[in-house]
C-alpha cells in the first residue's frame, strides 16, 4: 500500500489526507503543534466563513495572482463542493446576507471533530509535535521530544501555511528547507495599516467605524473599520490592503480614503452642513447634521489639525466627511494580518502539484503563492488546493 506523510494538520492538510485516505492510502499526519488546525479555529472564532455562495466566475475573479493552477483547482472542487463535503459531516451550512457560507453553529470546533472523527475512522494516523527539519527524496526528519526521527514515505504532502499568525504554527520557515524551490517572499495580506495617530485619536482606540466606505486607487468598498492605538483594520480596511501594501512597497507610502458618510451625496452634506447655526463648534455640526459618532469626528478633527502630516487635508468638512485621507507608511505587520501573500511559485510545480525540483514531494495551501481577500476565499482555495495536491499523488502513484 502507498505510504503518505502529510505535513501540517490545517484544512489543506487534513482535506489532502482524507482523499489520499479514502483512495487506500495509509496516510500520516505530522504537525509541530499539539493541536491540529489552530489557525482554523481561530478563524472560526467570530464566525467559520467556509466560502461564498457568489457564481464561481466571481469567486474565481477573487484570487490574486490568476494563476490557472489555483483557477482550476478552485473550479474542480468550487463552493458548492466544499458545502456538500460539510453537511455530509453532518454540519449544517446557511448563507448569510452577504453571501458569506457557514455552518449553522457558526463555530469551527463542531465540524473540527467531525472531520477528525472521519479521518480516524479512515485510519489516518496522527502525530503531533513533530517539526519538520528536513528531507531526503521522500523521507522527512522530524525534531520531537524524544530526538529526531525519520519517517519513509512514498509521497510526502506539504502544507505548511504561509506566514501570517506565526503564534497559531505556520511562520513560513519551511522555504530555507527547499532549496531549488523558486518562491515569492511573503507579505501580509488581509492586514490593517499604521497611522501616526495623536493622543487624541489613540484615546478611540477599539472603536468600530460603522457603515463608511473606503476608497483607493479609483475603488471604493463600503464596509466596517476598527480603530486601533496604532492604526486601522477591520473588513473594508482588509478588502484594499493588497494595493495599498503594494503602493507603500512601490512608493515606501499610501494615501487612502474613507466616506464617513457613503449614503448621503457630497451636495447633500454640505447642503446639511450649511443650515447649521454659525456659532456651532465643528464637533457640535458634524454630530447634528451628519449623525457621526464621536470617533468620526475625531477624525475629521484629527485631518483639520494636522494637515503637515495627513496630505491634502484641509479645512472643508464635506470634503473631509466625504474622503477624508489617511497616509500609511507600514501594514500592522505579519503577527496582525489574517493571510499572507507570497510563496512557491507556481511555475515551481507540475500540473500535480508536485514539485518539479523534489519528486514526490507535493505542496498545497497557503504555503503556495495566492492570495484573497476575507469573505470565504481563503479557505476555499487551501480546501481546493489541497484536494488537488492529493490526486496530484494518487495520479503519479498510478
Amino acid at each position: 500500500m502507498t505510504r503518505i506523510a502529510v505535513i501540517g494538520a490545517g484544512p489543506a492538510g487534513l482535506i489532502a489526507a482524507e482523499i489520499l485516505a479514502e483512495a487506500g492510502c495509509v496516510v500520516t499526519v505530522f504537525d509541530h503543534m499539539p493541536s491540529v488546525g489552530r489557525k482554523f479555529l481561530m478563524a472560526g472564532r467570530g464566525g467559520l466563513n467556509l466560502t461564498h455562495a457568489e457564481p464561481l466566475d466571481a469567486v474565481l475573479a477573487r484570487y490574486r495572482p490568476q494563476a490557472p493552477m489555483l483557477l482550476d483547482a478552485v473550479r474542480d472542487f468550487p463552493p458548492a463542493a466544499l458545502i456538500a463535503w460539510c453537511e455530509a459531516l453532518g454540519i449544517e451550512t446557511f448563507v448569510g446576507s452577504s453571501g458569506r457560507v457557514f455552518p449553522k453553529t457558526l463555530k469551527a470546533s463542531p465540524l473540527l471533530r467531525a472531520w477528525m472523527g472521519r479521518l480516524g475512522g479512515l485510519g489516518v494516523e496522527l502525530r503531533l509535535r513533530h517539526r519538520w527539519i528536513g528531507i531526503e527524496g521522500t523521507t522527512p526528519r522530524f525534531a520531537t521530544p524524544e530526538g529526531e526521527v525519520a519517517f519513509a514515505a512514498d509521497a510526502v504532502v506539504l502544507a505548511l501555511g504561509g506566514a501570517s499568525w506565526p503564534r497559531l504554527g505556520s511562520d513560513g520557515g519551511w522555504m530555507a528547507l527547499l532549496p531549488g524551490v523558486p518562491a515569492t517572499p511573503f507579505a501580509p495580506s488581509n492586514v490593517g495599516f499604521a497611522l501616526d495617530w495623536s493622543a487624541k485619536m489613540q484615546a478611540h482606540a477599539g472603536t468600530p467605524l460603522k457603515r463608511i466606505a473606503l476608497g483607493f486607487d479609483g475603488r471604493m468598498v463600503r464596509g466596517e473599520a476598527m480603530l486601533t492605538a496604532t492604526g486601522i483594520e477591520g473588513g473594508a480596511v482588509y478588502a484594499l490592503s493588497a494595493p495599498i501594501r503594494d503602493a507603500i512597497a512601490r512608493d515606501g507610502a499610501a494615501t487612502f480614503t474613507l466616506d464617513l458618510r457613503p449614503d448621503l451625496e457630497a451636495a447633500e452634506v454640505a447642503r446639511r452642513l450649511a443650515v447649521r447655526g454659525k456659532g456651532e463648534t465643528v464637533s457640535t455640526k458634524l454630530r447634528k447634521a451628519l449623525a457621526l459618532p464621536p470617533a468620526a469626528i475625531a477624525l475629521v478633527q484629527e485631518a483639520r489639525h494636522a494637515s503637515a502630516r495627513q496630505a491634502g487635508a484641509g479645512d472643508d468638512l464635506t470634503a473631509l466627511v466625504k474622503a477624508l485621507p489617511l497616509t500609511t507608511r507600514a501594514t500592522q505587520g505579519m503577527a496582525r494580518a489574517i493571510s499572507s501573500a507570497g510563496g512557491i511559485a507556481w511555475d515551481a510545480l507540475d500540473t500535480g502539484f508536485m514539485l518539479r525540483a523534489h519528486p514526490g514531494i507535493f505542496a498545497c495551501g497557503e504555503m503556495l503563492d495566492w492570495e484573497a481577500p476575507t469573505g470565504g476565499y481563503l479557505l476555499q482555495g487551501c480546501f481546493a488546493t489541497g484536494v488537488a495536491a492529493a490526486k496530484g499523488v494518487l495520479q503519479a502513484a498510478g
